[in-house]
C-alpha cells in the first residue's frame, strides 16, 4: 500500500520509519527540495496547489494524510475527489483558524480560556477590559512554536504589539494561570476504534516545546480523555490527534488542537508499545489499533537550532537519538533524544543530562 503525505517534513519523517516494516510505500508533497523525509519514499517537488501533482499524488496513493495544519483545506476536498484523505478536511478547516477553533470548542462544553476577534488596534484596546492582563495576542492562522504572539501586560503594550502581528487579523486570549501544561493524543480508525495515550506533561520555552514526559496514573487522563473523545465523535476523525491542555486545580481548559501527529507524543515512539506514528498509519487504513501502554517511564527533549554530539547523547544509557537530517537554523527543530527507563530517579537522572545538554546547544 502507498500513502500520500502532504509535507516533507520530520513529522512525515516519522510516519514513513512508522510504516516501512509494516511494508507501507510513500510518496510526498512538499515545496522544499531537499525536505527531510524526502529519502524515504518518491519527492514530488512543488506548491500544494499544483493541480497536476495533486493528481498525481492522488493517483500514485492509496491513501493520503497530512504532517502539519497549514496546507490549503481546498486541495483535500480535490484529492478526496479520487484518494481518501484523512483526517478529514473539517479538523483541518477549525484547526487553521484560532478563532473557529475555540468557538468550536466552546461549543462542545469545552473550557478554554477567555478570548475576542480583533481586527485593529482599536478593537484590541476595545477587548481588553473584558480580557484583563495579562493576556496573549495571537495571529489567527499559521502560528505555531511561538511565532505570531505577542505578551501583553498593559496597555502601553498594544500598540507594539499590533505593529508586531504586523496588522493580521488576531485573537486576543487572557492568560491561564496554570499548574502545567499538558497534552492528550489519541487515534481513531476508519470503523471508530479509539485509543489514548497517558497524557504528556510538557515545558516550553520562548513559546516551542522543549521536554515532554509521559505520566503515571494522571488524575486528569480520565478528563482529557472525554475532552478528546468529544472532538473525535464531533469531527469524525480518523487517524491520530493532540489537544494542548492547561491544568488549573484539579480541572483542565483546552488551549489548542493539532489534527495530525504532534511534538508532545515523540516519547511514544520507544516508550509505548505503539507509537503515535504507527497508530496513525492503522488508523487510516483502519487497521486494529496498537496498544497504547508506556514501556515505564518516557521523555523527549527538543533540540533546538543546534544539537549536541551524538557521543555526547549515546553515551547516557536508554537515550534515543532522533535526527532529522536538517540544516541547522535558528530556532530550528533539528533533532530529539528519548528516554526510556523503568525507574523514576534514573528517569529523572536522563532529565537532568538531556535538559542540560540541550541548553548548552540551544541558540533559540
Amino acid at each position: 500500500m502507498v500513502i500520500g503525505i502532504l509535507g516533507a517534513g520530520q513529522l512525515a519523517r516519522m510516519l514513513a520509519l512508522a510504516g516501512k516494516p509494516l511494508g507501507l510505500k510513500f510518496i510526498f508533497l512538499d515545496p522544499t527540495p531537499a525536505s527531510c523525509a524526502a529519502d524515504l519514499g518518491k519527492h514530488l517537488i512543488g506548491d500544494y496547489t499544483d493541480k497536476a501533482l495533486l493528481t498525481q499524488l492522488a493517483e500514485e496513493s492509496d491513501i493520503i494524510t497530512y504532517e502539519f495544519e497549514n496546507v490549503p483545506v481546498e486541495i483535500i476536498d480535490f484529492l478526496n475527489a479520487n484518494t481518501p484523505v484523512y483526517p478529514p478536511a473539517k479538523a483541518l478547516f477549525i484547526g487553521q483558524d484560532r478563532i473557529t477553533e475555540k468557538t468550536f470548542l466552546q461549543d462542545l462544553g469545552i473550557a478554554t480560556a477567555s478570548f475576542s476577534a480583533v481586527s485593529s488596534l482599536e478593537e484590541l484596546q476595545q477587548a481588553m477590559p473584558d480580557i484583563g492582563y495579562p493576556a496573549i495576542l495571537k495571529t489567527r492562522r499559521l502560528g505555531y512554536d511561538g511565532k505570531g504572539q505577542v505578551v501583553l501586560s498593559s496597555d502601553q503594550d498594544l500598540a507594539e504589539a499590533w505593529q508586531a502581528v504586523k496588522s493580521a487579523p488576531c485573537v486576543v486570549e487572557g492568560f491561564v494561570p496554570f499548574d502545567r501544561e499538558i497534552s492528550i493524543i489519541a487515534s481513531r480508525s476508519v470503523s471508530g476504534e479509539i485509543v489514548y495515550y497517558p497524557l504528556s506533561e510538557n515545558e516550553h520555552h520562548k513559546g516551542i516545546l522543549r521536554l515532554a514526559k509521559n505520566t503515571q496514573n494522571d488524575p486528569l487522563q480520565a478528563q482529557a480523555e472525554n475532552y478528546i473523545n468529544t472532538i473525535l465523535t464531533a469531527l469524525d476523525y480518523v487517524g491520530t490527534i493532540a489537544l494542548e491542555l492547561f491544568a488549573v486545580d484539579n480541572n483542565i481548559i483546552a488551549n489548542e488542537f493539532a489534527p495530525r501527529v504532534h511534538n508532545s507524543g515523540h516519547w511514544t515512539i520507544e516508550g509505548s508499545e505503539t507509537s503515535q506514528f504507527e497508530n496513525h498509519l492503522r488508523a487510516i487504513m483502519d487497521m486494529p489499533l496498537g496498544s497504547t501502554h508506556s514501556l515505564g517511564y518516557a521523555a523527549m527533549q527538543n533540540f533546538i537550532g543546534n544539537v549536541p554530539a551524538s557521543n555526547q547523547l549515546l553515551s547516557l544509557s536508554q537515550v534515543h537519538l532522533h535526527l532529522y537530517d536538517k540544516a541547522a537554523r535558528k530556532g530550528r527543530k533539528l533533532a530529539h533524544a528519548t528516554i526510556r527507563t523503568d525507574t523514576l530517579k534514573n528517569f529523572t537522572d536522563l532529565i537532568d543530562s538531556l535538559t542540560e545538554l540541550a541548553k548548552q546547544s540551544d541558540d533559540s
